[in-house]
C-alpha cells in the first residue's frame, strides 16, 4: 500500500511541475474591490490545492486519533476483565454461636397442625 501512495504522490508532483513549466504566467486575482493580488499561476494552483487538502487532512487525523483512543480504552477494559481475580487473603473466622433453643418445635404434621390449647 505504501508503494501505491508513493506512486500517486510522484505522479501528482510530476503533473504539477509540467503544469508549472507550461503555464508560467502572471495572473491578477481580485480579492476585494480595492485589493488585487498579482501572482504566478502555479503558485495560485498550489495554494488552492493546499487550502482544499488541509481541512480534509485535519479531519482524517482527528478521526484516526479518536479511533486510536477508543481502541486503547477497549483493550484496557478487555485486559482488566480477563485478568485473574485477586484471591481474598485468609482472615480469622468469627466464632460460631450455638443455635438458640427458645423457638417452638415444628409440628409433627405441618399440613394439619395441632389445635392450640386454650
Amino acid at each position: 500500500m505504501q508503494i501505491v501512495r508513493t506512486i500517486v504522490w510522484v505522479l501528482l508532483l510530476f503533473s504539477l511541475l509540467a503544469f508549472s513549466f507550461f503555464n508560467w504566467k502572471s495572473v491578477e486575482v481580485q480579492i476585494w474591490s480595492n485589493l488585487v493580488l498579482e501572482t504566478k499561476l502555479p503558485a495560485l494552483v498550489i495554494v488552492s490545492f493546499l487550502l482544499g487538502l488541509l481541512p480534509m487532512w485535519l479531519l482524517h487525523r482527528a478521526s484516526a486519533w479518536r479511533a486510536r483512543r477508543r481502541i486503547a480504552a477497549l483493550e484496557t477494559a478487555t485486559h482488566k476483565m480477563s485478568a485473574p481475580a485477586a484471591t481474598p487473603t485468609p482472615t480469622a473466622t468469627p466464632p460460631v454461636s450455638p443455635p438458640r433453643d427458645d423457638f417452638a418445635p415444628p409440628p409433627a404434621n405441618p399440613v394439619d397442625p395441632e389445635p392450640t390449647k386454650p
